[in-house]
């Protein structure tokens, strides 16, 4: 790959994809799935152009990566909003990468909206809801459309496993 930057987006999508699929089980010790037929499948997913579906797909998320230095988090789940809606999936995300870290200590982003939706698919509270996942807000000024939530990407995947067990498919539809 010629270009540096593609490169750095490309690997941290990877490190994302892998551990999210060590973590649910889903691969075995080489990394190799389990069932390669597996529609829970965390996988990369394919440029589209214009009608972008997002980095990577893991039912019922569209996550958007991002590696880069300067953060712009309320675009960027402005941006995972429109390519879930590309892709069919109820939820986008954003998976920011921590310097110098694992790819554990990730930085989960979701927009306020997003996150009640999850909140109440799984039927908690929201003082509930934000312990169980280590949710932390980040409230900017008078605007809400810039407010948002943030974990790390282990307790995402926490809530992604939780989800898929625990939450009827379906549901997700209901509380749009």
């Amino acid at each position: 790959m010629a270009n540096p930057n593609k490169a750095r987006g490309t690997a941290w999508e990877s490190a994302v994809r892998d551990y999210l699929n060590q973590f649910l089980g889903l691969v075995d010790e080489r990394g190799e799935f389990l069932d390669p037929f597996n529609a829970g499948n965390v996988r990369r997913a394919a440029q589209e152009g214009a009608r972008d579906v997002g980095d990577i797909h893991c039912v019922p998320f569209v996550l958007e990566a991002k590696n880069t230095a300067s953060p712009a988090v309320p675009t960027w789940i402005r941006q995972a909003k429109v390519e879930a809606k590309h892709a069919g999936f109820p939820f986008g995300v954003v998976v920011q990468k921590v310097r110098g870290s694992a790819a554990a200590a990730g930085r989960v982003h979701v927009s306020v909206r997003t996150w009640t939706r999850i909140r109440i698919a799984h039927g908690m509270s929201t003082g509930e809801f934000a312990a169980l996942y280590g949710w932390s807000a980040s409230l900017r000024g008078l605007d809400t459309s810039r407010w948002y939530l943030t974990t790390t990407l282990r307790d995402f995947a926490h809530l992604v496993d939780d989800y898929r067990r625990n939450v009827p498919s379906g549901v997700t539809r209901a509380v749009r």
